[in-house]
């Protein structure tokens, strides 16, 4: 994993503190705000590695308490993540196995249970769960995954469309929600930006940002997947036409002379701009038109072409990304001026990790840690005094058992995460699991990664991809942590094999995930 740049810092901090400052008492029923995004991937936040952007809001956030070092998901991809996030169990417990399912908003959530302890709750922004939200004393959804530009939210059920940027709107959403809630009881408010997600589209104040930027290309962008036939099936990469020039990279000529193999995605861009305001258009227009026309001028071909591929594809994604930032800054911001930064916690993260052009990709699905990792940092309440780096193995099955126990909530014998909150607190913790379990089942799908499952230790992972292969995955984490080398047949690793696939069947049967049949 890349170097924690705020680790040092933090640490520093924290011997500072414990060393002169009286502990106080937890919070009883901490104010809870969970800011989710969609696609950020841990490489773009300076609080892991400041090589590729700086985050100074999400920053502040894991200087106030803690940033978790090995963070991961149990199924990389959208629905699914939020339906973990709401139940606390795998998708194939919650039934949310993948992005077409509608999820069952009948069953317990945290957010429900915490109605019952007396919390206001809220949700603000991406949604993507089919069905309507509950658990909820306000919602404000975006339909489906949302547009960038004058986006549609379904306000309890009414449906308006909003002039603005929605990373700027879904904030204000919250704000607005923070000071109209009854100021007597604890709350907790959902916060999901679409942003980052695919097609990347920054704010007009943004598009500029890296413009002048040359990003160093991935050691890896140009693996040839030996050994690893799912990753060689895939449909993701960068450097073929999974990514689209039009939908992706921006490239609508007004002439329309840039044709690309799937032209209803094409459309589907070209729509999006005409959804745009005047200003907004003409500064869009200002900055791509130019772009556009030096890329039908060179005529790039091969590496050339990929190259400049990936250079645009960083430049507006990281243009999302800063948005994302800025907006996290406003909910802090809002949250001292209003007396309220130590009584509540604030957890960033992602519902899934992304890759930045590892294996030469985009998008994320796959078992392989760019994808399966994701960030976690939080700024802890009053009472708890644990700093800086959290190395034990978390998932996002944790997240709703954390909240409720952080509320003085029963957790449900049903949830299949365990509470976070003995590692947000200064001292040793005895006991933790020694191992993560995955299962990915959306396929076929548009990026055609096979169905996998698999586990993960400290350093080993083991994956079987099954369905229209058989096949299996073994990787040294710490020897090869770009896993380009798989070593499931090498006799000097049987041994660790072994213990891995023991190691996987007892998780299997933990998790109550023993039947492929239904998949």
């Amino acid at each position: 994993m890349k170097s924690i740049n705020l680790l040092t810092a933090i640490g520093m901090g924290a011997l500072a503190l414990t060393g002169c400052a009286k502990k106080s008492e937890p919070v009883k029923q901490p104010n809870i705000i969970f800011i989710m995004s969609d696609d950020h991937s841990y490489q773009t936040i300076s609080a892991y590695s400041d090589k590729l952007i700086k985050t100074p809001n999400i920053d502040r956030i894991a200087s106030g308490g803690v940033i978790f070092q090995n963070s991961f998901v149990g199924n990389s991809i959208c629905g699914p993540s939020r339906a973990t996030l709401l139940t606390g169990k795998h998708t194939h417990i919650n039934g949310q196995i993948n992005n077409r399912v509608t999820f069952d908003g009948s069953q317990e959530t945290f957010p429900k249970l915490l109605q019952q302890a007396g919390y206001q709750t809220a949700l603000v922004g991406k949604w993507h769960l089919r069905s309507n939200p509950t658990g909820f004393d306000y919602w404000n959804i975006l339909p489906g995954q949302g547009e960038y530009y004058n986006p549609h939210f379904i306000e309890m059920g009414q449906k308006k469309r909003f002039e603005g940027y929605v990373t700027n709107l879904t904030t204000d959403f919250a704000l607005d929600w923070l000071n109209g809630r009854d100021k007597t009881k604890p709350f907790c408010l959902l916060l999901h930006n679409k942003a980052p997600h695919r097609t990347w589209m920054p704010d007009t104040a943004d598009l500029k940002l890296f413009a002048d930027r040359q990003f160093e290309l991935p050691d890896n962008f140009f693996d040839e997947y030996e050994g690893r036939q799912a990753a060689k099936e895939q449909k993701l990469s960068i450097r073929e036409s999974d990514m689209d020039l039009v939908y992706d990279l921006k490239m609508a000529d007004k002439e329309k002379e840039i044709v690309t193999p799937r032209p209803g995605l094409a459309n589907g861009q070209r729509n999006r701009l005409k959804a745009m305001n005047p200003a907004q258009r003409k500064a869009w227009d200002a900055h791509y038109d130019p772009i556009i026309k030096d890329f039908k001028d060179r005529k790039l071909k091969g590496k050339e072409l990929d190259e400049w591929k990936y250079q645009r594809y960083m430049h507006d994604y990281l243009g999302c990304i800063k948005s994302v930032d800025d907006n996290v800054g406003r909910v802090l911001d809002y949250l001292k001026a209003n007396g309220l930064d130590e009584n509540t916690i604030v957890v960033y993260t992602s519902d899934q990790g992304f890759y930045m052009g590892e294996h030469g990709w985009f998008d994320k699905r796959f078992m392989y840690e760019e994808s399966f990792r994701t960030p976690l940092v939080m700024k802890l309440p009053k009472g708890y005094n644990k700093r800086g780096a959290v190395k034990q193995l978390v998932q996002n099955i944790d997240y709703a058992p954390t909240f409720l126990d952080l509320a003085g909530v029963k957790i449900p014998e049903s949830v299949q995460g365990v509470s976070l909150k003995p590692l947000l607190k200064e001292g040793k913790v005895e006991k933790w699991r020694d191992a993560l379990y995955y299962h990915y089942y959306e396929f076929p799908n548009e990026h055609m990664v096979k169905k996998h499952y698999g586990v993960r230790t400290d350093r080993y992972k083991l994956i079987h991809f099954y369905h229209d292969i058989d096949t299996w995955e073994l990787f040294d984490l710490e020897k090869d942590p770009q896993e380009m080398h798989n070593l499931i047949n090498d006799k000097a690793y049987a041994e660790v094999k072994t213990n891995l696939m023991k190691k996987l069947k007892e998780l299997q049967v933990q998790y109550n995930d023993t039947d492929r049949s239904k998949y």
